[in-house]
Protein backbone atom coordinates (compact mmCIF):
# COMPACT_ATOMS: atom_id res chain seq x y z
CA UNK A 1 0.00 0.00 0.00
CA UNK A 2 2.90 2.36 0.68
CA UNK A 3 4.15 1.83 -2.86
CA UNK A 4 0.69 2.57 -4.24
CA UNK A 5 0.53 5.86 -2.36
CA UNK A 6 4.04 6.84 -3.40
CA UNK A 7 3.47 6.31 -7.10
CA UNK A 8 0.01 7.86 -6.93
CA UNK A 9 1.73 10.96 -5.62
CA UNK A 10 3.97 10.83 -8.68
CA UNK A 11 0.88 10.72 -10.87
CA UNK A 12 -0.50 13.75 -9.05
CA UNK A 13 2.67 15.73 -9.60
CA UNK A 14 3.07 14.73 -13.23
CA UNK A 15 0.12 16.44 -14.86
CA UNK A 16 -1.65 19.37 -13.21
CA UNK A 17 -5.03 19.95 -14.85
CA UNK A 18 -4.16 23.37 -16.21
CA UNK A 19 -1.18 21.85 -18.06
CA UNK A 20 -3.13 19.15 -19.86
CA UNK A 21 -4.57 21.28 -22.63
CA UNK A 22 -8.02 20.17 -21.52
CA UNK A 23 -10.79 22.57 -20.62
CA UNK A 24 -12.19 21.69 -17.18
CA UNK A 25 -15.68 20.28 -17.40
CA UNK A 26 -17.37 16.90 -17.13
CA UNK A 27 -15.15 13.84 -17.19
CA UNK A 28 -17.27 10.86 -18.26
CA UNK A 29 -15.82 7.42 -17.54
CA UNK A 30 -17.30 4.55 -19.55
CA UNK A 31 -16.58 0.86 -19.66
CA UNK A 32 -16.38 -2.49 -17.94
CA UNK A 33 -14.67 -4.04 -14.90
CA UNK A 34 -11.20 -2.88 -15.97
CA UNK A 35 -12.53 0.68 -15.78
CA UNK A 36 -14.73 0.24 -12.69
CA UNK A 37 -11.86 -1.13 -10.62
CA UNK A 38 -12.72 -4.80 -10.12
CA UNK A 39 -9.79 -6.36 -8.31
CA UNK A 40 -9.33 -3.40 -5.96
CA UNK A 41 -11.99 -3.85 -3.24
CA UNK A 42 -13.83 -2.61 -1.29
CA UNK A 43 -16.41 -1.51 -3.81
CA UNK A 44 -18.72 1.44 -3.37
CA UNK A 45 -21.97 0.22 -1.87
CA UNK A 46 -23.88 2.66 -4.06
CA UNK A 47 -22.48 1.00 -7.20
CA UNK A 48 -24.19 -2.35 -6.53
CA UNK A 49 -23.28 -5.04 -9.06
CA UNK A 50 -21.22 -2.52 -11.06
CA UNK A 51 -18.44 -2.94 -8.46
CA UNK A 52 -16.89 0.52 -8.69
CA UNK A 53 -13.73 1.00 -6.62
CA UNK A 54 -12.32 4.27 -5.31
CA UNK A 55 -9.00 3.02 -6.72
CA UNK A 56 -10.21 2.70 -10.30
CA UNK A 57 -8.24 4.76 -12.79
CA UNK A 58 -11.14 7.20 -13.44
CA UNK A 59 -11.62 7.93 -9.75
CA UNK A 60 -7.88 8.15 -9.08
CA UNK A 61 -7.42 10.69 -11.89
CA UNK A 62 -10.52 12.66 -10.86
CA UNK A 63 -9.30 12.99 -7.24
CA UNK A 64 -6.12 14.59 -8.52
CA UNK A 65 -7.91 16.89 -10.99
CA UNK A 66 -10.66 18.38 -8.88
CA UNK A 67 -11.65 20.99 -11.47
CA UNK A 68 -13.21 18.17 -13.50
CA UNK A 69 -16.57 16.72 -12.48
CA UNK A 70 -16.46 12.94 -12.73
CA UNK A 71 -19.49 11.10 -14.04
CA UNK A 72 -18.52 7.49 -13.41
CA UNK A 73 -20.73 5.26 -15.55
CA UNK A 74 -18.44 2.23 -15.50
CA UNK A 75 -19.91 -1.17 -14.65
CA UNK A 76 -18.48 -4.63 -14.20
CA UNK A 77 -19.58 -6.96 -16.98
CA UNK A 78 -20.43 -4.16 -19.40
CA UNK A 79 -20.48 -4.86 -23.13
CA UNK A 80 -20.64 -2.43 -26.04
CA UNK A 81 -24.43 -2.74 -25.97
CA UNK A 82 -24.46 -1.91 -22.25
CA UNK A 83 -22.35 1.19 -22.82
CA UNK A 84 -24.77 2.33 -25.51
CA UNK A 85 -27.89 1.58 -23.45
CA UNK A 86 -26.87 2.63 -19.97
CA UNK A 87 -23.73 4.77 -19.99
CA UNK A 88 -23.67 7.16 -22.94
CA UNK A 89 -26.50 9.27 -21.56
CA UNK A 90 -23.90 11.04 -19.41
CA UNK A 91 -22.22 12.53 -22.50
CA UNK A 92 -23.03 16.02 -23.64
CA UNK A 93 -21.81 19.48 -24.57
CA UNK A 94 -20.17 19.95 -21.13
CA UNK A 95 -18.08 16.80 -21.50
CA UNK A 96 -14.42 17.63 -22.06
CA UNK A 97 -12.86 14.23 -21.29
CA UNK A 98 -14.05 10.69 -21.96
CA UNK A 99 -12.22 7.50 -21.07
CA UNK A 100 -13.39 4.04 -22.00
CA UNK A 101 -12.26 0.44 -21.61
CA UNK A 102 -14.69 -2.01 -23.18
CA UNK A 103 -14.73 -4.93 -25.59
CA UNK A 104 -13.31 -7.71 -23.43
CA UNK A 105 -16.73 -9.05 -22.51
CA UNK A 106 -17.91 -8.86 -26.11
CA UNK A 107 -14.80 -10.86 -26.97
CA UNK A 108 -15.85 -13.62 -24.56
CA UNK A 109 -13.54 -12.87 -21.61
CA UNK A 110 -15.43 -15.02 -19.10
CA UNK A 111 -15.89 -17.99 -21.42
CA UNK A 112 -12.29 -17.91 -22.60
CA UNK A 113 -10.90 -17.74 -19.06
CA UNK A 114 -13.19 -20.56 -17.88
CA UNK A 115 -12.28 -22.75 -20.85
CA UNK A 116 -8.56 -22.24 -20.44
CA UNK A 117 -8.70 -22.87 -16.70
CA UNK A 118 -10.84 -25.99 -16.83
CA UNK A 119 -10.46 -27.43 -20.34
CA UNK A 120 -7.67 -29.04 -22.32
CA UNK A 121 -4.96 -27.23 -24.25
CA UNK A 122 -6.97 -27.87 -27.40
CA UNK A 123 -10.13 -26.43 -25.81
CA UNK A 124 -8.22 -23.31 -24.79
CA UNK A 125 -6.75 -22.92 -28.28
CA UNK A 126 -10.16 -23.19 -29.92
CA UNK A 127 -11.68 -20.59 -27.58
CA UNK A 128 -8.83 -18.10 -27.85
CA UNK A 129 -8.48 -18.47 -31.62
CA UNK A 130 -12.17 -17.74 -32.05
CA UNK A 131 -11.94 -14.72 -29.75
CA UNK A 132 -8.83 -13.44 -31.52
CA UNK A 133 -10.54 -13.60 -34.92
CA UNK A 134 -13.61 -11.84 -33.53
CA UNK A 135 -11.44 -9.10 -32.00
CA UNK A 136 -9.82 -8.25 -35.34
CA UNK A 137 -13.08 -8.27 -37.31
CA UNK A 138 -16.55 -7.78 -35.80
CA UNK A 139 -15.34 -6.28 -32.52
CA UNK A 140 -13.11 -3.75 -34.25
CA UNK A 141 -16.01 -2.64 -36.44
CA UNK A 142 -18.40 -2.37 -33.48
CA UNK A 143 -15.89 -0.41 -31.41
CA UNK A 144 -15.12 2.00 -34.25
CA UNK A 145 -18.84 2.74 -34.52
CA UNK A 146 -19.11 3.19 -30.73
CA UNK A 147 -16.17 5.59 -30.55
CA UNK A 148 -17.57 7.59 -33.46
CA UNK A 149 -20.92 7.90 -31.68
CA UNK A 150 -19.18 8.99 -28.47
CA UNK A 151 -17.44 11.78 -30.37
CA UNK A 152 -20.76 12.89 -31.84
CA UNK A 153 -22.44 12.99 -28.42
CA UNK A 154 -19.51 14.80 -26.77
CA UNK A 155 -18.24 17.09 -29.55
CA UNK A 156 -15.95 19.11 -27.25
CA UNK A 157 -14.33 16.11 -25.54
CA UNK A 158 -11.04 14.33 -25.94
CA UNK A 159 -11.68 10.59 -26.03
CA UNK A 160 -9.07 8.17 -24.69
CA UNK A 161 -9.43 4.42 -25.12
CA UNK A 162 -7.46 2.45 -22.55
CA UNK A 163 -6.73 -1.11 -23.60
CA UNK A 164 -6.19 -4.33 -21.67
CA UNK A 165 -2.94 -5.86 -20.41
CA UNK A 166 -1.78 -9.36 -21.19
CA UNK A 167 -3.28 -11.42 -18.40
CA UNK A 168 -0.76 -14.16 -17.68
CA UNK A 169 3.00 -14.49 -17.72
CA UNK A 170 4.73 -17.10 -19.81
CA UNK A 171 6.67 -19.82 -18.03
CA UNK A 172 5.63 -22.10 -15.20
CA UNK A 173 5.03 -19.75 -12.27
CA UNK A 174 2.11 -20.50 -10.00
CA UNK A 175 -1.27 -19.06 -10.96
CA UNK A 176 -2.73 -19.72 -7.54
CA UNK A 177 -5.37 -22.39 -7.08
CA UNK A 178 -5.26 -23.61 -10.71
CA UNK A 179 -2.27 -24.14 -12.97
CA UNK A 180 -1.97 -23.13 -16.60
CA UNK A 181 0.19 -25.02 -19.08
CA UNK A 182 2.72 -23.16 -21.21
CA UNK A 183 0.52 -23.79 -24.25
CA UNK A 184 -2.52 -22.26 -22.57
CA UNK A 185 -0.54 -19.22 -21.49
CA UNK A 186 0.64 -18.65 -25.04
CA UNK A 187 -2.93 -18.84 -26.28
CA UNK A 188 -4.24 -16.39 -23.68
CA UNK A 189 -1.47 -13.97 -24.69
CA UNK A 190 -2.27 -14.56 -28.37
CA UNK A 191 -5.85 -13.48 -27.71
CA UNK A 192 -4.75 -10.43 -25.69
CA UNK A 193 -2.52 -9.28 -28.54
CA UNK A 194 -5.32 -9.60 -31.09
CA UNK A 195 -7.73 -7.82 -28.75
CA UNK A 196 -5.28 -4.94 -28.40
CA UNK A 197 -4.82 -4.81 -32.18
CA UNK A 198 -8.58 -4.74 -32.76
CA UNK A 199 -9.13 -1.94 -30.24
CA UNK A 200 -6.22 0.08 -31.63
CA UNK A 201 -7.55 -0.33 -35.18
CA UNK A 202 -11.01 0.85 -34.08
CA UNK A 203 -9.57 3.86 -32.26
CA UNK A 204 -7.54 4.85 -35.29
CA UNK A 205 -10.55 4.65 -37.59
CA UNK A 206 -12.67 6.74 -35.21
CA UNK A 207 -10.01 9.35 -34.62
CA UNK A 208 -9.62 8.79 -30.87
CA UNK A 209 -6.50 8.05 -28.82
CA UNK A 210 -5.57 4.49 -27.92
CA UNK A 211 -3.57 3.93 -24.71
CA UNK A 212 -1.53 0.71 -24.86
CA UNK A 213 -1.62 -1.25 -21.59
CA UNK A 214 0.32 -4.40 -22.44
CA UNK A 215 3.81 -2.93 -22.09
CA UNK A 216 3.20 -1.22 -18.70
CA UNK A 217 2.20 -4.58 -17.18
CA UNK A 218 4.98 -6.56 -18.86
CA UNK A 219 6.65 -8.82 -16.31
CA UNK A 220 3.88 -8.24 -13.77
CA UNK A 221 1.03 -10.32 -15.17
CA UNK A 222 -0.76 -13.04 -13.21
CA UNK A 223 1.35 -16.19 -12.72
CA UNK A 224 4.56 -14.13 -12.53
CA UNK A 225 7.39 -15.54 -10.44
CA UNK A 226 7.76 -14.46 -7.69
CA UNK A 227 4.06 -13.89 -7.05
CA UNK A 228 4.77 -10.70 -5.10
CA UNK A 229 5.60 -9.06 -8.43
CA UNK A 230 2.10 -9.65 -9.83
CA UNK A 231 -0.03 -6.61 -10.62
CA UNK A 232 -2.85 -8.85 -11.86
CA UNK A 233 -4.76 -11.35 -9.72
CA UNK A 234 -4.23 -15.04 -10.30
CA UNK A 235 -6.75 -17.77 -9.49
CA UNK A 236 -8.17 -17.88 -5.98
CA UNK A 237 -9.89 -20.86 -4.39
CA UNK A 238 -12.05 -18.39 -2.45
CA UNK A 239 -15.34 -18.18 -4.33
CA UNK A 240 -15.87 -14.62 -3.09
CA UNK A 241 -12.77 -13.57 -5.03
CA UNK A 242 -13.58 -15.27 -8.33
CA UNK A 243 -14.80 -12.00 -9.84
CA UNK A 244 -11.28 -10.57 -9.60
CA UNK A 245 -9.49 -13.43 -11.41
CA UNK A 246 -7.20 -11.98 -14.11
CA UNK A 247 -8.11 -8.40 -13.19
CA UNK A 248 -5.59 -5.78 -12.04
CA UNK A 249 -4.80 -5.54 -8.36
CA UNK A 250 -5.08 -2.20 -6.56
CA UNK A 251 -1.60 -1.18 -7.74
CA UNK A 252 -2.52 -2.02 -11.34
CA UNK A 253 -5.62 0.17 -11.23
CA UNK A 254 -4.59 3.12 -9.03
CA UNK A 255 -1.00 3.40 -10.23
CA UNK A 256 -0.35 1.71 -13.57
CA UNK A 257 -3.61 2.51 -15.35
CA UNK A 258 -3.89 5.95 -13.72
CA UNK A 259 -0.30 6.84 -14.59
CA UNK A 260 -0.74 5.83 -18.23
CA UNK A 261 -3.90 7.93 -18.41
CA UNK A 262 -2.11 10.95 -16.96
CA UNK A 263 0.87 10.45 -19.25
CA UNK A 264 -1.35 10.32 -22.34
CA UNK A 265 -3.37 13.38 -21.27
CA UNK A 266 -0.13 15.30 -20.81
CA UNK A 267 0.47 14.90 -24.57
CA UNK A 268 -2.81 16.53 -25.54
Amino acid sequence: MTAVLAVTATVAAATPAQATGLTPGDYVALGDSFASGVGAPPYLESSGACLRSEDSYPRTWARIHSDFTLRDMTCSGATIADVRAGQMGALGARTTLVTITVGGNDDGFTNTVRTCLTGTDADCKAATDLAAHYARTTLADDLAALYTDIRARAPHARVLVLGYPRLVAEGTGSCGAVGLSAAKRQQVTHNADHLAAGIADAAGRAGVRFVEMRLPFLGHEACTTPMKNEWIHGVSADVTKHVQIFHPKRYGHAVVYAYMLSAEISKL
